[in-house]
C-alpha cells in the first residue's frame, strides 16, 4: 500500500497518514518550460475582496502546465517521468511525443514510465489511451471526459476517480459519473482509457490542524457558533441546534444533508438520464 499510517509518537502524529511517494513519484524536479509562477490570491477577487472563504496562507507552489485539450492527434507520446502536482489530487505524468514535444497530462492507475500512449480514433483499448466515446466499447471505465467534442476534459479528474460508459444510443454516449449520476455526453466527444492515479488520496488523515494549513487552507467556523446576523444557524442561549428543518449555508441558500442544490433551470438538466444519490444512503447499491 501505498498509504503509511505513522506511530502516535506525538499528539500531531496520532492517527495521522500520508501517501509514500517512493516507487510511484519517479522525479521530484519537473520539467522548467512546463512550470510557472504565480500569486496565491487567497481566494480574493480584482477588487480585493474575498470570494472564496477559508483560502489563504500554506506553502509556495509552482503551476504545471496540464494538458486537457489533448489537441496532439495520432502522435504517440511514451511517459519519462511520473510527477507529483501540488495544485490536484492526482499523479501527472510527463509524456515525450515522438516530434520531440513534452507536455503532462493527469496520469491514470497501472501507467508507468516507458509506457506507450496516444490519442487517436483507433487507438487501443489501455490505459492513458484517448478516443471518441462512440469508440469506446460499452462496460470501458473512463476519465478526462469532454463535456463537448474538442471542449477539453471537464469530468472525473480527481484522484483515484473513474466514469463508466454505460450506453451509447442515438448519437449520445450515457456515462455513469463517480457521483452516480447517469448523463448523457455527445458520442464525439473524447475521452481517456483507464482511472486517475492515486486512489488511496481520500483515506489520507491529516492528523493536526497546521497540516491543513500547510495546503493553504483557513479554519472555518460552524454557524450553530455564531450569532443570527452572521449566520441563519447562529444565535440561542448556550450550544442550541440550528432552530431550523433544512440545513442553509451562509447566504441562505439549501446546503448538505440530502438537500438538492441543483438550480431546477439548468440548462443541463435535459441530459440527465438518472439523478446523483444524495444523503446518507448515496453509498448503497
Amino acid at each position: 500500500m501505498a498509504l503509511k499510517n505513522l506511530r502516535p509518537r506525538t499528539p500531531g502524529t496520532r492517527g495521522m497518514s500520508y501517501i509514500k511517494y517512493r516507487g510511484q513519484v519517479t522525479t521530484n524536479v519537473p520539467h522548467k518550460r512546463l512550470v510557472s509562477g504565480g500569486k496565491n490570491h487567497a481566494g480574493r477577487n480584482a477588487f480585493g475582496r474575498i470570494t472564496t472563504r477559508h483560502q489563504g496562507g500554506g506553502n509556495k507552489r509552482k503551476f504545471r502546465d496540464v494538458d486537457f485539450l489533448y489537441d496532439k492527434k495520432n502522435i504517440g507520446a511514451t511517459v519519462e517521468q511520473i510527477e507529483y502536482d501540488p495544485h490536484r489530487t492526482s499523479f501527472i505524468a510527463r509524456l515525450v511525443y515522438a516530434d520531440g514535444e513534452r507536455r503532462y497530462i493527469v496520469a491514470p492507475q497501472s501507467l508507468v514510465v516507458g509506457s506507450k500512449v496516444i490519442s487517436s480514433e483507433t487507438a487501443s483499448i489501455t490505459p492513458g489511451n484517448r478516443l471518441p466515446l462512440k469508440n469506446i466499447p460499452v462496460g470501458t471505465f473512463i476519465y478526462n471526459i469532454e463535456i463537448h467534442a474538442g471542449g477539453g476534459a471537464k469530468m472525473s479528474r480527481s484522484a483515484g476517480n473513474f466514469a463508466e460508459l454505460v450506453a451509447l444510443d442515438s448519437g449520445y454516449a450515457q456515462i455513469k459519473l463517480p457521483s452516480s449520476e447517469v448523463r448523457k455526453v455527445v458520442d464525439t466527444a473524447w475521452a481517456s482509457i483507464g482511472s486517475v492515479s492515486n486512489p488511496e488520496w481520500h483515506l489520507v488523515n491529516l492528523g493536526k490542524a497546521g497540516r491543513n494549513r500547510w495546503m493553504g487552507v483557513r479554519p472555518t467556523v460552524r454557524g450553530t457558533a455564531m450569532n443570527p446576523v452572521d449566520h441563519p444557524h447562529g444565535g440561542g442561549e448556550g450550544r442550541q441546534g440550528r432552530g431550523l428543518r433544512r440545513a442553509k449555508s451562509l447566504w441562505g441558500k439549501p446546503t448538505g444533508k440530502g438537500q438538492k442544490t441543483r438550480r431546477p433551470k439548468k440548462h443541463s438538466n435535459v441530459f440527465i438520464v438518472s439523478r446523483r444519490r444524495v444523503g446518507k444512503k448515496r453509498n448503497v447499491t
